[in-house]
């Protein structure tokens, strides 16, 4: 077979898994191999096929009792995850449309992915100098203020997974490399609430970032101002922390988060 009929061949079979995910209907939760061969215009085998790869995966299951198959917790759980970003981006957006307005900086959500942050929200500063990003830009999460909160308060056990994958990049000469040191600043996060970033992603570019807890307590983003060093000084970098400080905890509130859960959810997670 050649190079490019093997790729037809994998598309075909990611499209056929998916047109087969999509047969079920809320009032047919459950189909049979010959049920579902007949709607795709697929033979037995071809069903058959991906029915015990996609129940591998977790995508179906078998109903022991009918030897039908019905959708799988994966599923579930996939769906989980786009409800959440939904919510988040509805808890979201007046709270960062108030703290760009209140400091006349770049704010940005972020969520965590292995070791980078993607940024999922962003309202620009109206000064002419301000900073270039966009939504969906990704970033080091080691050298960004959003991505010490989230990784601050990552289980144990996946802060050492996350923190092996990779060295830890150098951007500027401000960049922490050392992932004793790391985790040195991390633990300094935790204990203070918020992270700052001072010329360790980008020369001249200073930032504060605050942790975003949904309903459980757990941390699903962070909320960070940023701007030009030479805008922000002490005084302003004190009053740009208070604000977003106040952004995340009302964020935080719209996810359900109250703060009689504070202690558990850190003591839960501390690294």
């Amino acid at each position: 077979m050649t190079e490019a009929r093997r790729r037809d061949y994998a598309l075909s079979s990611v499209r056929n898994a998916a047109r087969l995910l999509c047969a079920f209907t809320p009032t047919e939760r459950e189909l049979g191999v010959s049920e579902l061969a007949r709607r795709l215009g697929l033979g037995k085998s071809a069903v058959h096929r991906l029915l015990t790869t996609l129940a591998q995966e977790r995508f179906v299951e078998r109903n022991p009792t009918t030897g039908r198959y019905r959708l799988g917790i994966r599923l579930y759980e996939l769906g989980a995850i786009v409800s959440s970003h939904l919510d988040l981006h509805e808890a979201v957006s007046p709270h960062l449309d108030e703290l760009r307005n209140a400091t006349g900086e770049t704010v940005h959500v972020a969520i965590l992915d292995e070791d980078e942050v993607v940024y999922v929200e962003r309202r620009e500063s109206p000064h002419t100098l301000r900073l270039f990003s966009r939504v969906g830009h990704r970033n080091r999460a080691h050298c960004s203020s959003t991505g010490k909160v989230l990784l601050a308060y990552l289980p144990p056990d996946e802060l050492d997974r996350v923190l092996a994958l990779r060295p830890l990049d150098r951007k500027t000469p401000f960049t922490i490399t050392n992932p004793g040191l790391l985790r040195q600043e991390l633990e300094r996060v935790r204990r203070r609430g918020y992270a700052r970033n001072v010329n360790e992603s980008e020369m001249g570019v200073v930032s504060v970032a605050a942790p975003i807890r949904d309903a459980t307590g757990r941390v699903v983003a962070a909320v960070s101002t940023a701007g030009p060093e030479l805008r922000l000084a002490r005084d302003d970098m004190r009053q740009v922390t208070a604000e977003t400080l106040a952004a995340a905890e009302k964020i935080s509130a719209r996810l359900g988060y109250r703060p009689r859960d504070r202690v558990h959810a850190e003591g839960a997670s501390a690294p």
